[in-house]
């Protein structure tokens, strides 16, 4: 074990589709565990589908199959469901996200498991939870943004009109909650005697819950209306673009005021102070905008950086990508895939070595591309293979 491969060793069923599940289990496998994701055979995790699809890849699937095994299998056949026993035997984690009572009635629920085998770690995500009258409804993460209030917030400015945020942040925050989880129960576990596994669920409510607990609080102790600040923040257009302003500390006020060279609203009795600020924001805003719209993005970011104000260029992700500063850090890697005709950027994780294209960590199966590989090491003869693949219990390369 070292710090690159922390989980090596370890053994991962991941029967997860979409984006939270997935992209815990990628976690996982990035940090050395072998994680076998095994899918239908008919299309596979319902990922590779969404949106614009490189034949047996999305967007969203290149990310939440890096670095895994995939194993097609039809659990609807009793082979299938043998085939799953043998890969849970001798798993440390398993990995699934039905709808609650579903993985049960395919004869895989906890109990079941955990009396196969007592040390397994057993993880399930949902929607709306196990329990309660709304554990049955599917759900995605723009229906949990809607459901927890994250919708409500985020309201264009033109049209005041309640929209999602177009990133799948509730499935990714909850990633990364499952993966908290589920690591730090390795790290219990790793220093028992008799190893003893555990249950572990997690919502996508909960995890937007979690993501949203600032201003959940804050709109909670104010009623509804959580307080505006008292300084001037959000988008401004400008000359030749958009650029955002962030300022937390009334300190900033005198500074910004001489970066825009409008020290006159210094000895405005409007705007003069912290709560005469807070008392005419929306005035403080109709006499700003119009000053960031005659100056250039780059002369507004100089000045402000200059006396220590937060900004940023409003950016297009391909504009982004070609930052300096990206390239300075190295946070992102290239990197080539099964159907996709250009390189695919993908960050870098923290604490880990760089993505190197060819590598395991650096690839996204096609679905089906370790069935034979996966099912010769759990005992299964060449010739038992075939017939699998004949009798379609199983599927792939």
């Amino acid at each position: 074990m070292d710090y690159d491969n922390a989980f090596a060793g370890l053994k991962v069923i991941d029967l997860s589709g979409g984006v939270a599940g997935p992209s815990c289990a990628m976690m996982l496998a990035q940090h050395g565990a072998d994680v076998i994701k095994v899918e239908t055979p008919h299309g596979g995790d319902w990922s590779r589908i969404l949106g614009r699809t490189y034949q047996d890849h999305s967007a969203f699937s290149l990310y939440g199959t890096l670095g895994k095994r995939s194993l097609a299998l039809d659990l609807k056949t009793h082979e299938g469901k043998d085939i799953l026993w043998r890969l849970v035997r001798d798993a440390d984690v398993f990995i699934e996200g039905f709808r609650p009572g579903t993985i049960g009635k395919y004869g895989f629920g906890y109990d079941a498991v955990s009396a196969e085998n007592p040390g397994i770690i057993y993880y399930s995500i949902s929607g709306f939870g196990q329990t309660g009258p709304l554990a049955a409804r599917p759900a995605m993460d723009p229906v949990l943004q809607a459901f927890i209030g994250i919708v409500t917030e985020n309201k264009g400015e033109h049209d005041q009109h309640p929209h999602r945020i177009a990133i799948s942040l509730i499935d990714m925050f909850s990633g990364l909650l499952g993966f908290q989880a589920i690591a730090t129960s390795l790290y219990v576990r790793r220093e028992q005697e008799v190893k003893q596994g555990r249950f572990i669920e997690l919502s996508l409510m909960q995890g937007g819950a979690l993501l949203s607990v600032i201003r959940l609080i804050a709109h909670h102790l104010e009623r509804g209306t959580a307080q505006r600040t008292s300084m001037p923040n959000g988008v401004f257009n400008t000359a030749d673009g958009q650029i955002n302003v962030t300022m937390v500390r009334p300190r900033d006020w005198h500074p910004f005021c001489e970066a825009l060279e409008q020290t006159e609203l210094l000895h405005d009795p409007r705007f003069a102070t912290h709560h005469a600020r807070a008392a005419h924001l929306d005035e403080l805003y109709a006499v700003l905008r119009p000053k960031f719209a005659v100056r250039t993005t780059a002369w507004l970011s100089e000045r402000l950086t200059a006396r220590g104000i937060m900004n940023g260029r409003v950016n297009s992700y391909e504009e982004f990508l070609r930052e300096e500063q990206v390239a300075a850090t190295g946070i992102m890697s290239w990197l080539a895939q099964p159907g996709v005709r250009e390189l695919v950027p993908m960050p870098n994780l923290p604490g880990l070595p760089k993505f190197v294209g060819g590598t395991k960590r650096a690839h996204a199966p096609v679905l089906g591309e370790h069935t034979r590989e996966v099912l010769a090491e759990h005992g299964y003869s060449p010739s038992e293979v075939d017939g699998l693949f004949e009798r379609k219990v199983v599927g792939g390369l």
